[in-house]
C-alpha cells in the first residue's frame, strides 16, 4: 500500500517503519549479524554469511519481487494472504537448503540456530496464513529481537520498542488489526527463543 503525498506525518512514519523493518530486511540482517559474531576469519564470514544470505534472503525475497513484477502478487509485502502460500513455501524450501549447506560447512551453532529460527517462524506463519492474515512483520520482528537478546545480552532489549513500532505501523496502514499483530508477536517470539536456546 502506497501512502500518497499529503498524508499525515503518522502515515508517512508508518510506511517508513513498515519498509525499513520489513521481514525481508530483518531476515537479511539477522544471519549476517550472527555470521559476523561467530566468524573468526574473512573466509568464514564469506562462506557462512554468504550461504545464509543467499538462501534465507536473496532467494525468498527474489521470489516475491518476481511475483510482483509478473502480477501474481499484489505487492512485496503480499498483503493478500491468499497469495502467500506459494512464495512462503518456496522461501521455506530455500531456507531448508541453506540449513543443509551450513551443516555441511560446519557452521557454528549460533548461526545454524538463527537459520533454524527463520525456518520455524516462517513455517508457522505459512501454516497460519492458510486460514488467517497473521502479521508476518510482527512475527519476524519479535523473533529477531528475541534472538538478538540471546546473542548479545540485555543491551538488545532496546529492540522491543521497535517491535511495538512495527505493530503500530501495520495497524496504522490498515494492513492488519491489533489481534493479527499481537498474534504475530506471540507466534514469532517464544518459538524463536526456545529454538535458539535448544540449539545453542
Amino acid at each position: 500500500m502506497r501512502v500518497p503525498r499529503g498524508r499525515p506525518a503518522g502515515a508517512r512514519l508508518a510506511r517508513l517503519l513498515t519498509e525499513v523493518l520489513a521481514p525481508g530486511v530483518l531476515v537479511t540482517a539477522l544471519p549476517l549479524v550472527a555470521a559476523v559474531r561467530v566468524s573468526r576469519t574473512r573466509t568464514d564470514l564469506l562462506l557462512w554469511g554468504g550461504t545464509a544470505l543467499l538462501f534465507c534472503a536473496v532467494v525468498p525475497v527474489g521470489v516475491i519481487l518476481h511475483g510482483v513484477r509478473r502480477g501474481r502478487l499484489t505487492d512485496r509485502h503480499v498483503g493478500d494472504h491468499r497469495q502467500r502460500a506459494r512464495p512462503l513455501s518456496i522461501g521455506l524450501a530455500s531456507v531448508a537448503v541453506g540449513l543443509l549447506l551450513l551443516a555441511a560447512l560446519r557452521a557454528p551453532a549460533e548461526l545454524f540456530a538463527v537459520i533454524v529460527v527463520i525456518f520455524v517462524v516462517g513455517a508457522a506463519c505459512t501454516l497460519v496464513n492458510h486460514w488467517w492474515k497473521l502479521s508476518i512483520h510482527a512475527a519476524v520482528a519479535g523473533a529477531t529481537v528475541a534472538v538478538l537478546v540471546l546473542l548479545f545480552g540485555p543491551v538488545a532489549q532496546l529492540g522491543w520498542p521497535l517491535v511495538a513500532a512495527v505493530g503500530w505501523s501495520r495497524v496504522r496502514l490498515r494492513d492488519h488489526t491489533w489481534p493479527q499483530v499481537l498474534a504475530g508477536v506471540a507466534l514469532g517470539t517464544p518459538p524463536a527463543a526456545a529454538v535458539f536456546l535448544a540449539l545453542t
